[in-house]
């Protein structure tokens, strides 16, 4: 804990005095571990100008801290203070820069268990000391202000073995960085909590070995699998939906897990209440923990990932060798910013379009430069960016049919809710250049076929000019299909 500097002893002396007893009454008010959690190893507190001030690294901490214990500080503040101070929570931009080393992340965390091997992804094998189990590391995560949130409660999720929230949900579109946290926090587990036992595997693999343990009468096998782990990490959980026994094989895994305070991460392209035929009991358990979700970056972020991935990319294109110029081969600035800026999908397409720049001019020998990239890249570059996001049109349809978006994505089939969500797919197939088969996956998992269907309906009603009837909140409403697809196309086009 960090004490308040003053200019003078005295105050310094009434002020720590203070702070601690603030600190102690916090401390029994909340509960040692929550205490320990989101103060002590998160927070400076200090008190000084006529205000108890709360130091956090990062945005994420505050919030948490002001919906959870904003409370409890003031009235712990006014008793101690006598009502002479306030509540003042700030980001502290020296403390986001500070990363603990390994050493310190060790130190943080306190555990009484024996020595276990970790439960490996597939094949129970020991990793080197100190080498990641997995692909990707939350090192080597570039973090923006889409992804913070999801990075920042991941690091929470490696700090501590009995999480403040269980589970962590993180959902959001394709290639935004799901994956790479979930693998990230398995990683840093096995490096800071060596004991931890952690499983990492696809709800796929879960629903296909749940199966094979059925038919071969190993289910008790499996489940001691499943349930006896510190940490489950499952990927791509959206994948249960429609499969009501393996959803009431993983309701159980997660009681068993939750109740024993351990930890479960889950990585979904759509949020709990989106997922279509996902049972009331796992939605419930899902949404009673931590929900985030990653958005699509931002430019700063896409430049920074590019500017990650050059070097490694140019070491294996080139190995070592020069371009015919004789000079070292390199990605001019400019060129990382060129494909930042027009690239703004997702960090697979960044890195796709990279990738295929580097390559090119490997191939060609060639130093790589802004005007080879803008050649190389004219059709990758036209075909990656969309005019419109899903996410905009499903705002702007759900606003005009007075739904909402999950509606959108739900199996209703009143009126109201089909014709919007047949508008939704049309403008989707339209504005975006997502595939049939994505915008269904995205809507809801339904299959292209629907969406085909959706797309000829709405046609044609534009086409014939049709009269559309729908029920909405202040009673029924009248209009045209061609009006209705014009402001519907100016609300998305703004």
């Amino acid at each position: 804990m960090h004490s308040t500097i003053t200019d003078e002893p005295s105050l310094l002396d009434a002020s720590r005095t203070q702070v601690e007893s603030i600190s102690q009454q916090l401390a029994q008010r909340i509960g040692a571990q929550k205490y320990r959690i989101w103060f002590k190893d998160s927070a400076q507190l200090s008190l000084a100008d006529g205000y108890f001030k709360i130091g956090v690294p990062n945005t994420f901490t505050a919030r948490w801290i002001e919906n959870h214990f904003l409370s409890d500080i003031e009235t712990v503040v006014e008793e101690v203070t006598g009502g002479q101070a306030r509540v003042s929570l700030n980001v502290v931009a020296q403390m986001a820069a500070a990363k603990p080393s390994l050493r310190q992340a060790k130190a943080l965390t306190h555990t009484n268990t024996k020595p276990q091997h970790l439960a490996a992804p597939m094949r129970p094998t020991q990793a080197a000391p100190g080498k990641p189990r997995l692909k990707l590391t939350l090192d080597s995560f570039v973090v923006g202000p889409s992804n913070e949130l999801a990075y920042n409660a991941a690091q929470v999720m490696v700090r501590e073995q009995q999480s403040p929230f269980n589970p962590l949900f993180i959902h959001g579109g394709y290639g935004v960085g799901k994956t790479h946290i979930l693998q990230g926090i398995c990683n840093a587990v096995s490096q800071t909590r060596a004991q931890t036992k952690w499983l990492y595997l696809s709800a796929e693999d879960f629903a296909n070995q749940f199966i094979l343990a059925l038919k071969t009468k190993k289910l008790e096998t499996f489940r001691r699998r499943m349930r006896q782990t510190d940490l489950l990490a499952i990927d791509d959980i959206h994948f249960f939906s429609n499969k009501p026994s393996t959803q009431e094989e993983f309701l159980h895994t997660f009681n068993t897990i939750n109740l024993a305070g351990k930890q479960v991460v889950l990585v979904s392209d759509a949020a709990p209440k989106q997922i279509e035929q996902l049972s009331d009991k796992l939605v419930n358990r899902f949404v009673s923990g931590m929900v985030v979700k990653i958005d699509a970056p931002d430019f700063e972020t896409r430049y920074r990932i590019c500017q990650q991935r050059a070097g490694a990319m140019i070491k294996t294109a080139f190995h070592g060798k020069c371009t015919s110029s004789g000079k070292r081969a390199r990605v001019p600035d400019s060129v990382l910013r060129y494909i930042a800026e027009h690239v703004h999908t997702n960090a697979r397409e960044l890195e796709g379009a990279l990738l295929k720049v580097i390559a090119y001019a490997a191939l060609q020998n060639e130093t790589i430069s802004l005007s080879m990239t803008k050649d190389v890249l004219a059709d990758h570059v036209e075909r990656c960016d969309p005019i419109v996001h899903l996410s905009d049109i499903e705002s702007a349809v759900a606003a005009f049919f007075d739904v909402t978006p999950a509606h959108l994505h739900s199996t209703k089939k009143d009126k109201t809710v089909s014709l919007a969500r047949h508008y939704s797919m049309y403008l989707a197939r339209k504005h975006t250049n997502m595939s049939s088969s994505e915008v269904g996956r995205l809507m809801g998992n339904k299959n292209h076929a629907t969406v085909l269907v959706a797309c000829k309906r709405i046609e044609d009603l534009v086409e014939r000019n049709a009269e559309l009837h729908w029920r909405g909140p202040a009673g029924n409403r009248i209009a045209r299909a061609k009006a209705t697809l014009a402001k519907l196309e100016g609300s998305i086009s703004k």
